[in-house]
């Protein structure tokens, strides 16, 4: 199999070839976006795990959900801060591939953590009395396990059938490295016709995913109707959750529609600026709804954090 291995030892990223010029203002703010997403995401992960009180489905999900924020924006802020810093942009083949690996997982895990959410907020108020014996420690634990296991090892799985590609290409137009560019340096495209059955296949996978949140809403919607106590406590937990999946799919979707169908007329800065938000808006702005909108966490955090015996 060795005349299937790429001759690319390294890809040069040329998405900043266009704005070295302001290198220093751009490394300061991606310094401070990176730091800001690290403080409020630690801040309200170590919040969850320091209070017992949060020792709850709920809790955990969301501290689950800002340690995969960390997970996704760590593959991306230090190697970014470190080209802009370099004069030339360059990423090892298998560098390239471990950060395609990381950016695809962790937006994948993201569904699949706000498709759990959606979940537990179905049982809380829909079937209440059965909420403890569903979401029991067991279940929550395996839900957690899955949600970042099975995007790791789906990914996973398209990243080891691109890597069987002879590449004929060491130039990436991005930031940073995605699977789809580098199946696009292939040789012979003939050879990426399985990669395509899986990319299709692993879509589909995540796209039941948001069929599922939406059957999930629909159900706690119709449930809520008729109960003012129902409506208060999906006003208090759901619109977070519907924010955050809101925020999710719109910055995903400008970043497909811009892959699939972005043009070349657009300036540079406005593509790169859509290729990341991803990476920028939901990091910052889901801790911040959680923290201001759930009341427990809002207290805790403003009140500082104590101890509990």
């Amino acid at each position: 199999m060795m005349h299937n291995v790429s001759h690319v030892k390294l890809f040069f990223l040329s998405g900043l070839s266009e704005t070295m010029n302001y290198r220093v203002v751009l490394f300061s703010l991606t310094l401070l976006c990176y730091c800001f997403i690290v403080l409020v995401n630690v801040a309200l992960i170590v919040t969850i795990i320091l209070d017992k009180t949060m020792h709850e489905p709920m809790y955990i999900l969301l501290c689950t959900f800002c340690m995969n924020g960390l997970y996704g924006t760590t593959g991306f802020y230090p190697k970014i801060l470190w080209d802009l810093l370099s004069p030339v942009h360059v990423i090892s083949y298998s560098g390239c591939l471990v950060q395609a690996l990381v950016m695809y997982s962790y937006a994948c895990s993201d569904l699949y953590i706000l498709a759990v959410m959606a979940y537990d907020r179905y049982v809380a108020i829909c079937r209440p009395l059965e909420y403890h014996s569903i979401m029991s420690k067991q279940r929550l634990s395996l839900l957690v396990c899955f949600s970042w296991l099975t995007p790791f090892c789906i990914i996973g799985t398209n990243i080891i059938l691109t890597s069987r590609l002879k590449l004929c290409s060491p130039y990436i137009d991005r930031l940073f490295c995605v699977n789809w560019v580098i199946v696009k340096l292939a040789c012979f495209p003939a050879d990426t016709i399985v990669n395509s059955i899986v990319a299709y296949i692993t879509i589909i996978i995540y796209v039941f995913h948001g069929f599922f949140i939406f059957w999930s809403y629909v159900y706690v919607i119709k449930t809520c109707v008729n109960s003012l106590e129902n409506r208060a406590k999906f006003m208090q937990t759901c619109v977070p959750h519907l924010t955050s999946l809101l925020i999710f799919l719109v910055t995903i979707l400008f970043d497909v529609m811009n892959m699939r169908f972005g043009s070349n007329n657009l300036p540079q800065t406005l593509q790169h600026f859509v290729a990341i938000e991803f990476l920028i808006i939901p990091p910052i702005v889901n801790p911040l709804i959680y923290g201001f909108k759930l009341t427990k966490i809002r207290n805790r955090i403003l009140g500082g954090i104590t101890f509990k015996n």
